[in-house]
Formats: structure tokens, C-alpha cells, sequence
């Protein structure tokens, strides 16, 4: 797969965002990501990487953002995806030159799902952040299968593996057969706030007693609060880590020679 970034590119930002969601409504009412993703493309298109199909159109992309890692698995915020992109924005601003990149959304269209494709788009990825001398790669990965399972503690469905010993989640075990590292979990990856007006706006659920809630793709319950009149999504993801080696390569085709295990 040849991955194309938009500063090379830019021209792909329109298509880019025109690509279909596979996310809840409810998932793109994060306040931080609401702030800060849309930005990406202006601050950081190094790190935008789109795939282009037979006929020039977008059939994949990968979003990602460069941070200052001080080198500890501690040093990984708890807020995951929200709090890498404060992270890497703040970076930029005060010119602190980024050591680390971090992973944030790997999407491909319907047509071209179940052809293994995240596989080698995750290589791609991996590939062209390379390129750029930058050798860790991180994603605070939201491991969607578990929507089947709202109520399980993310670690004890992280440790859950198979007889060969990979996850038995699908998206964490594509990146494990990769070389990546299962570092700890991001408790609080994602806060989505609102009335619960909004709530039922956004699910079609009454929302009318409090305590947890289950939501057809949520990973984790949501909580409500009645007498508040409010309820928060507060989503656990997982971090991974992928130590990359220097790239054959520098145009997003891998082989996955841009990989190797982390310790």
C-alpha cells in the first residue's frame, strides 16, 4: 500500500474528511477531539496519510500527531486520545521538537473492509513515520469488538488471549503481530459530556434513570445522571507501542521491514 500525507498532498483534505464514519454519533461530540482533530491537517500534515484507490479516490487513511516522549511507559497520559493531542499541540506551540508520534484514527472504507487491509495499513503507517527518523510509534487503541462486552474491566479484556497466545481481540492482535507492545491502559482515553437531551438525540435511548447505561457502540457504560440532567461517555482505550526501525522505503509501501518488537 502506498501512503500519500497531506503536505504532500493537500489537495486530499476535502477527501480526506468526505470518508464515511463507522463511528456512534455520540462519538464525535468529544469536546477535545472537537477543538483539536480538525486541526490536524493545518499544524501537523506530515502527518496525515491518506491511500488512494484505482481511481484516485480516498480508500484509507491514518491520522496521527508528534509529541515529546520523555522515554517512560509513565509518561503516556491517562487520557489517551485526548490528552496526546493537547500533548502534541502544546508541543508545537512552544517549539519542542517531537521525538515520539502517536497513532489517533486508522480508517478504511466499507468497500475495502475484511481484505486485510488495516494490516498493511498499519504497516504503511509505520513505514512513513519512520521516514521521518521518529522510531516510536504509539496509539491509544480503542479495541471496538469490545462493544459486545461494555461492563468488562479494559484490563481484564486486554489479558484475555488466545491458545497461541495473541490477543483475542482482532485490531489489538493486528498491531501485536507487528511487534507492537501492550503498555497499560488509558482510563480516561476519551470524555464525551451532555444533556440528556442531547444523549437521546444522539443513541435514541430514554436515559430516564440513573447509574449505567449500556449504548449500541460504546465500549464502556455511560453514566447518567438524572437529578443532573447530564450524562458522561468516558471511554478506556489501550496503549501500544511499536519501536520502529530505519525505513527501505519513504513512500508508505512496507513490507514490514519498518518494524521491529519492542522490549
Amino acid at each position: 500500500m502506498e501512503l500519500l500525507s497531506l503536505a504532500e498532498r493537500p489537495d486530499l483534505i476535502g477527501p480526506m474528511w468526505s470518508m464515511p464514519s463507522p463511528w456512534p454519533i455520540f462519538m464525535t461530540m468529544d469536546p477535545i477531539g472537537d477543538e483539536l482533530f480538525s486541526r490536524l491537517p493545518d499544524v501537523f500534515a506530515e502527518f496525515q496519510f491518506v491511500a488512494l484507490g484505482d481511481q484516485g479516490d480516498v480508500i484509507a487513511k491514518v491520522n496521527s500527531i508528534p509529541f515529546v516522549w520523555d522515554g517512560t511507559d509513565d509518561d503516556l497520559p491517562i487520557s489517551g486520545w485526548d490528552g496526546v493531542q493537547v500533548r502534541g499541540f502544546a508541543d508545537q506551540r512552544a517549539g519542542r521538537g517531537p521525538n515520539a508520534v502517536s497513532l489517533l484514527e486508522a480508517r478504511i472504507v466499507p468497500g475495502h473492509l475484511g481484505s486485510g487491509m488495516s494490516a498493511a495499513l498499519l504497516q504503511a503507517a509505520c513505514a512513513r513515520v519512520a521516514a521521518t527518523g521518529i522510531r516510536d510509534l504509539f496509539g491509544p487503541v480503542r479495541p471496538a469488538a469490545k462493544a459486545a462486552e461494555p461492563r468488562m474491566p479494559m484490563v481484564e479484556y486486554v489479558n484475555r488471549i488466545r491458545e497461541d497466545g495473541l490477543p483475542t481481540d482482532g485490531w489489538i492482535r493486528t498491531h501485536v503481530r507487528l511487534g507492537a507492545r501492550i503498555v497499560k491502559v488509558c482510563p480516561t482515553s476519551m470524555a464525551v459530556p451532555g444533556s440528556l437531551a442531547q444523549w437521546r438525540e444522539w443513541t435514541g435511548l430514554p436515559f430516564d434513570n440513573s447509574g449505567p447505561v449500556d449504548v449500541p457502540g460504546a465500549i464502556a457504560p455511560v453514566l447518567v445522571n438524572v437529578d443532573q440532567d447530564c450524562a458522561v461517555y468516558v471511554e478506556p482505550n489501550v496503549w501500544l507501542h511499536h519501536r520502529l526501525s530505519s525505513s527501505s522505503n519513504d513512500n508508505g509501501r512496507s513490507n514490514g521491514s519498518a518494524l521491529a518488537a519492542a522490549g
